[in-house]
């Protein structure tokens, strides 16, 4: 295969995506049409190219060529695919791959809040989530337990970047996503007023005086409804949950107070999207 290119200079620039650039870098938030986004693992490579995520080159172990990462490079042409043992792909990069395989990607245009939200009944907010893991987590759980679409305050960490899209295990791919405004003042207002606009009802998850419990029987007659979960550490702005139509707990027992943000998602969208 003339694609495969054996690494021999750790400093050559077309390495650079993935030694060197910052997710921020990738991302190139002064011009998204020409960002970019590494996809880590055939498994989630797979569903990237299933969205119809345009490679631009790989990086994967050598002994994988012919193995775990045939059938994925088997579907990309000629794209380069540089490769080398473990250790130094380890070196290069400062992590262990995934299944021994990276690919570099092009950023998708994202969808409208509108296009995202058309045939949704049951929809995640996530405000100013930090946490890549979290992020990965909650778009695994969502697709899993049946909600429709994701949307991201522009506080919340990227669902391509290489960690959330690996702890997704490529869900980020398959069900719909995009941000609720571009700027930080864009939530709770005037993002709340579009979902409201959109014939959704909010429900803020959050340890309130006036919370209802997520078993309440009024959630599950509701025929849209959107569930914002909040930051890890401080949960949900006092704003948001002010304007939400629900505030909605989640019963605990043995004097614990609330769950992970991730774990406390997968509980939330098993209950509401029945």
């Amino acid at each position: 295969m003339s694609n495969i290119i054996t690494i021999t200079d750790f400093n050559a620039p077309e390495l650079d995506v993935y030694a060197r650039l910052t997710e921020a870098q990738l991302l190139n938030r002064h011009c998204l049409k020409e960002g970019l986004f590494i996809a880590e693992s055939p498994k989630v490579i797979g569903r990237a190219l299933d969205a119809g995520c345009e490679p631009v080159s790989f990086l994967a172990e050598t002994k994988h060529i012919h193995g775990e990462a045939k059938d994925v490079l088997a579907r990309c042409g000629d794209i380069p695919v540089y490769t080398a043992t473990f250790d130094l792909l380890t070196q290069l990069t400062g992590y262990q791959l995934t299944r021994g395989m990276l690919c570099a990607m092009r950023r998708p245009e994202l969808p409208t809040v509108e296009q995202v939200c058309r045939d949704a009944r049951r929809v995640v907010v996530l405000e100013n989530i930090m946490n890549p893991t979290n992020v990965g987590a909650i778009f695994r759980s969502a697709a899993a337990l049946g909600m429709d679409a994701v949307l991201l305050t522009p506080g919340c960490s990227n669902p391509l970047y290489r960690r959330s899209a690996r702890v997704s295990m490529g869900t980020v791919f398959q069900i719909p996503w995009t941000y609720i405004g571009d700027e930080m003042s864009c939530w709770p207002h005037p993002g709340m007023d579009q979902l409201q606009e959109l014939g959704f009802k909010t429900a803020a998850m959050a340890l309130s005086d006036d919370s209802i419990s997520i078993d309440d029987p009024a959630l599950l007659r509701e025929e849209k409804l959107a569930v914002v979960l909040g930051t890890e550490g401080d949960g949900l702005s006092n704003e948001t949950i002010a304007n939400c139509d629900y505030t909605v707990r989640i019963p605990m027992s043995h004097g614990v107070d609330s769950l992970n943000v991730a774990a406390a998602s997968a509980v939330a969208f098993w209950q509401l999207s029945r």
